[in-house]
């Protein structure tokens, strides 16, 4: 049975694997603070439904409490150590939502699949205040492929070696603004990862959907170029890999595990 991938804008993402849906750090929303999303509809009531959904960290483009809330009641929420501490919303939703705290090494089976949770490289902490710090997060949803949701991380040494081997690589390559701060890839170390990594196919995410309100002059090529630049740099730093750069919406079914 092939694995489908949806990307939805930014990080948002839909893994179907062994008839279980796995939805990644959901964001529905058109405005966030004082970003606004510039391409791409929302996603659709359907993208809200999942058997999980799994957050990477605590960044509020990432663990966006009124998206969670539009989950159906019942589903199961993972989400980083410490994380119901740091944000009081998530407590309320654990009166609908089955909230699982978690840290690398980490092992949850849903249905037909293993989510197997892998340190990332990120400030954790709930931003712009709070001293809280929970780990940031990467996931591997182990079913008939192995599909690694990086979340936000930099590039770090053991990358290839605390991930694990994996078959599809849902990557950023981008953010949300002109300037990239520590702790995220962009289109040149995305591919640096991928070659780490070697999977069979990759998709690039976290770019090209919310940019600040009033700066739509300001570097634009880092909002609309990361895609394309990291398909450019996978060809030649990671020939063997397959990206496949989606639209926002757009689905691809990939092979089961090698």
């Amino acid at each position: 049975m092939p694995v489908e991938v949806t990307w939805w804008g930014h990080a948002t993402c839909t893994v179907e694997d062994s008839n279980v849906r796995v939805l990644t750090d959901p964001l529905f929303a058109r405005r966030l603070a004082h970003l606004r999303r510039r391409r791409g509809a929302p996603p659709p009531p359907d993208a809200w439904h999942a058997d999980v959904a799994l957050v990477s960290h605590l960044h509020a483009d990432h663990l966006h409490v009124p998206s969670l809330a539009r989950l159906a009641a019942g589903t199961r929420l993972l989400v980083p150590r410490g994380a119901r501490r740091a944000v009081p919303g998530l407590r309320r939703l654990g009166r609908r939502l089955r909230i699982a705290e978690v840290t690398p090494g980490d092992r949850v089976e849903i249905g037909g699949v293993v989510v197997r949770v892998v340190p990332a490289r990120h400030d954790g902490r709930r931003l712009p205040v709070g001293p809280h710090r929970s780990p940031a997060l990467g996931y591997v949803v182990e079913g008939e492929a192995r599909t690694y949701f990086a979340g936000d991380t930099g590039l770090f040494e053991t990358m290839a070696e605390e991930v694990g081997p994996v078959d599809t690589a849902l990557l950023p390559v981008g953010g949300w603004g002109p300037y990239l701060g520590e702790g995220h890839l962009d289109a040149g170390r995305a591919a640096q990862a991928l070659a780490r990594l070697a999977p069979l196919s990759a998709v690039p995410v976290h770019y090209g959907t919310y940019w600040p309100i009033g700066m739509d002059a300001v570097r634009p090529h880092e909002f609309h170029a990361p895609g394309d630049e990291f398909v450019r740099l996978a060809a030649q730093r990671a020939p063997g890999v397959t990206v496949h750069r989606l639209a926002h919406g757009e689905s691809v079914r990939l092979e089961g595990a090698r």
